[in-house]
């Protein structure tokens, strides 16, 4: 399954600085459509995501109801990513 959107990213502070962009509800409602196949515990969905031209391996984040991507140093920093930029997000979801 592979899914296109625009986010906006933002900081989440916990014992170091988390970086997310949240996911929009039709593409939440598409991916809870195949969670209990691909989420291998707690909630969690393995992906690939790409930011401009870099890719990266990760999981999203179930956040109430909804999916936040976790945005990595190493999707950050060579695409200059920082807080509040608008940015476009591809998911690769193996289904």
């Amino acid at each position: 399954m592979k899914l296109s959107f625009d986010s906006i990213i933002f900081e989440w502070r916990g014992p170091a600085p988390f970086y997310f962009a949240a996911i929009p509800e039709a593409e939440c409602q598409d991916i809870r459509e195949v969670s209990s196949i691909v989420s291998y515990g707690w909630g969690v969905i393995p992906c690939s995501v790409t930011i401009g031209k870099t890719t990266i391996t990760t999981s999203l984040f179930p956040k109430q109801g909804s999916y936040l991507v976790p945005l990595k140093d190493a999707l950050r920093k060579p695409e200059n990513l920082k807080v509040g930029d608008a940015v476009k997000v591809t998911l690769d979801i193996a289904v």
